[in-house]
């Protein structure tokens, strides 16, 4: 797999999710979610819904969790993902080692 196939994977989600996400709870889940609603107080439960899966989405990034499975499934990483390129492709555009360029320190 590559970034463009990452990248259209992403795109077909996005769009097949849609504004709203009929989601099954199991009886744990359920609990929880009443134990956040009690305590926080939200106006609407499914606001804390959307900060679980950003807070999911975080710990995955800082953990490194995101990248080891883009990586298994797509061959590239988050920031890979995030600047439109692979390192093989960003190396690519910089003076390799050993090659004299006497204009990489220039402005």
């Amino acid at each position: 797999m590559s970034l463009e196939e990452l990248t259209g994977d992403i795109e077909s989600t996005y769009g097949d999710l849609g504004e709203e996400l009929p989601v099954d709870l199991d009886r744990e889940t359920r609990n929880e979610l009443a134990m956040l609603v009690a305590a926080m107080e939200p106006e609407d439960p499914d606001e804390l819904v959307r900060r679980a899966v950003h807070m999911l989405f975080q710990t995955a990034v800082e953990t490194g969790t995101l990248d080891f499975h883009l990586r298994s499934g797509y061959d590239v990483t988050y920031d890979e993902y995030l600047s439109g390129m692979t390192f093989d492709e960003m190396g690519a555009s910089f003076p390799q080692q050993g090659q004299n360029d006497d204009r990489r320190y220039q402005f």
